[in-house]
């Protein structure tokens, strides 16, 4: 449902996947949507029932579906529903082995229906970017029966893959655990720091390309403006900062189904600035105009996701202010980077004095940063996780091979 030119969520490692196998000498067809997020609309220039593109060695075959704004409730469901529907009547051209891509989890629950129903026998791989079901009950959105649906569609899906792909150790037990999964179809291969290796350019630089204020301090949030992200956090941290004068500026990039209520919501603070997405460019850019990268989580929030950001942060080299639950997920790969300082989620008090103070101290500021990059090398790398998903599918080829025989 995400894949490039699309530069947030799981995009960047859906493209990158794609893209790495055939490289390999894999022959690789994406199936994919026309590129809508996180804004919610198609993007200027694509469009249509479906086209068919070369990028990188693909063959990226878009299909038009149902965009919805806001992606809330019912509507989200009918859009991964819609995307499902065409993949399931799509022309495969007699693929050797299916790898899906959750989100979105309902198309790929259809893909599995499809894949099971055929004929002839195809090894499924189902990538596990977000948990539904647990994301419903740390949000708090939908009620006992939605939340009972969305579990059960979530375990047949994983269940009837013949492997499971995760991208942190906390979403194998999950499914493991409270979806069924059988323990030896589950692999773990972690998102990788995706932006290409190149110079990072100055702060300096940055804001003066950006035009973001060169002599204020910038804490900076990139990425989608979600239920989950509970980015009102930020918007009361920068109110605080205007009632004493603080001399920081938040500055919220991406977009999203909260946006508009959070700009509204802001209405009247100076310290807080909301920029659309950028391409990858003003991407790195903008990384490097911050003085503070902030990752923001709703109160409740803990296992549900691993926040796409956090691989670009540490590629970034600045520190980093998580504000989240400390026993989660995002809490686990802040500790484990020492890239930044966890803070409680909800308090926006505790946010701005921590981002005021690594703004100041640039001596603790510039060793997370360096945190960051190390373990970016030593844990995160592209040619790491591609080869583990080579070696994956190479085993299922294989297995199949001597069953035909």
């Amino acid at each position: 449902m995400h894949y490039p030119p699309e530069v947030t969520g799981n995009a960047p490692y859906t493209g990158g996947l794609a893209s790495g196998l055939a490289r390999r000498g894999f022959s690789v067809r994406a199936h994919v949507t026309h590129p809508h997020y996180p804004e919610w609309k198609l993007r200027q220039g694509y469009g249509g029932w479906s086209r068919s593109e070369m990028s990188e060695g693909v063959t990226v075959v878009r299909h038009l579906h149902y965009v919805p704004r806001p992606p809330r409730g019912i509507k989200r469901l009918l859009s991964e529903l819609s995307f499902g529907l065409r993949l399931l009547f799509a022309r495969w051209r007699d693929p050797q082995v299916v790898v899906a891509v959750s989100p979105a989890l309902f198309a790929t629950w259809l893909v599995t229906l499809r894949v099971r129903l055929s004929l002839k026998r195809r090894p499924l791989v189902t990538w596990v970017q977000d948990l539904y079901s647990l994301g419903l009950h740390e949000t708090g959105e939908g009620g006992r029966v939605v939340s009972a649906i969305t579990r059960w569609v979530e375990s047949y899906a994983l269940r009837r893959a013949d492997r499971v792909v995760v991208v942190h150790p906390r979403f194998a037990e999950y499914v493991v655990g409270e979806l069924g999964v059988q323990r030896s179809k589950v692999v773990v291969i972690r998102n990788w720091a995706h932006l290409p290796a190149s110079g990072v350019p100055s702060a300096t630089t940055s804001r003066s390309h950006l035009g973001w204020p060169k002599t204020s301090a910038l804490a900076v949030h990139l990425g989608n403006m979600g239920a989950k992200q509970g980015l009102e956090n930020i918007v009361e941290a920068a109110r605080l900062a205007d009632q004493v004068s603080a001399p920081i500026l938040f500055i919220l990039v991406g977009d999203g189904s909260e946006r508009n209520r959070l700009q509204a919501g802001a209405k009247g603070i100076s310290r807080i600035k909301f920029v659309d997405p950028l391409d990858e460019h003003d991407f790195r850019m903008a990384l490097a105009a911050a003085d503070v990268l902030v990752v923001n989580e709703k109160p409740g929030v803990s296992s549900m996701a691993v926040p796409s950001k956090l691989t670009s942060y540490f590629d970034a080299g600045k520190p980093i202010v998580a504000a989240t639950d400390p026993h989660g997920t995002t809490a686990d790969e802040i500790n484990a980077s020492g890239a930044g300082i966890v803070v409680p989620a909800g308090e926006p008090r505790v946010l701005l004095e921590t981002a005021l103070q690594l703004c100041v101290d640039r001596t603790r500021s510039s060793t997370y940063g360096s945190n960051g990059r190390a373990y970016r090398e030593a844990a995160l790398g592209e040619d790491r996780a591609i080869s583990a998903f080579e070696g994956l599918l190479n085993r299922l080829l294989a297995t199949r091979d001597r069953s035909d025989k």
